[in-house]
């Protein structure tokens, strides 16, 4: 299935406009005709069958004709609040595959020990998109500016909250804590670690610290390894 992704569709919708970029992807390299159909999500849940009435690769309009609800393959809510790599492709590895293997919110965090502070959230953004598309999945993960730290620990954060830290502390395994179909955010820190001034705040707040196991694992390698855990709890 080749799916495409438009977030303005909505079961209400009649008629779909593809911008120059789809549209010359559809007509060139598709080869897509008059009256073939094609199929779009808005990333909220649906998928749409919509047939071409006009295939340019300037502005391909089409029409919806069919749409039914597809809800997301698991119950539970999962939120991962990761600090930046200082190598962006690290990041993006990792926003890849979270959303095909299931994530519903990712927050940027920097933290005191954060190298890279600034982040550009429509290259993210993309990224997600492109997963979601390639991995058949009609649900788009929350993608949240960044904050810092502070501010982020000030936010109403509900359900299991867990930080995973790499200091000499007592910490439970993340199989042994999360509990199926809940919501869960796990805060995955920089390749400095969080601050003990960090941890200490989290700890006070009564978040449950975490072990992903017992190698060191980068930043990226830290926050697959949390979110594949909670899929795997919740198959």
């Amino acid at each position: 299935m080749q799916l495409f992704y438009n977030s303005e569709i909505t079961p209400q919708t009649k008629q779909i406009t593809f911008d120059k970029i789809e549209s010359k992807h559809i007509v060139r390299v598709l080869r897509k005709r008059v009256n073939d159909t094609l199929k779009i999500t808005n990333g909220k849940g649906y998928l749409f069958d919509v047939k071409i009435i006009i295939a340019s690769d300037k502005k391909c309009l089409a029409e919806v004709v069919h749409f039914e609800e597809k809800p997301k393959p698991w119950n539970y809510y999962l939120h991962i609040a990761i600090a930046p790599t200082k190598n962006n492709d690290r990041i993006e590895w990792f926003l890849e595959k979270a959303t095909e293997i299931g994530v519903d919110e990712i927050t940027p965090i920097i933290c005191a020990n954060s190298e890279r502070r600034i982040v550009k959230i429509e290259r993210f953004e993309k990224i997600i998109q492109s997963a979601m598309k390639q991995s058949l999945k009609f649900t788009l993960p929350k993608l949240n500016e960044s904050v810092k730290f502070n501010d982020f620990l000030k936010r109403g954060l509900d359900g299991q909250i867990c930080i995973a830290h790499c200091e000499e502390q007592k910490k439970t395994l993340l199989q042994s804590v999360v509990k199926s179909s809940e919501k869960t955010t796990i805060l995955i820190g920089p390749e400095g670690d969080f601050s003990s001034e960090e941890i200490k705040k989290c700890l006070a707040k009564n978040m449950t610290p975490i072990s992903l196991g017992d190698s060191r694992l980068r930043t990226e390698t830290a926050a697959l390894v949390a979110v594949n855990t909670i899929s795997f709890i919740n198959q």
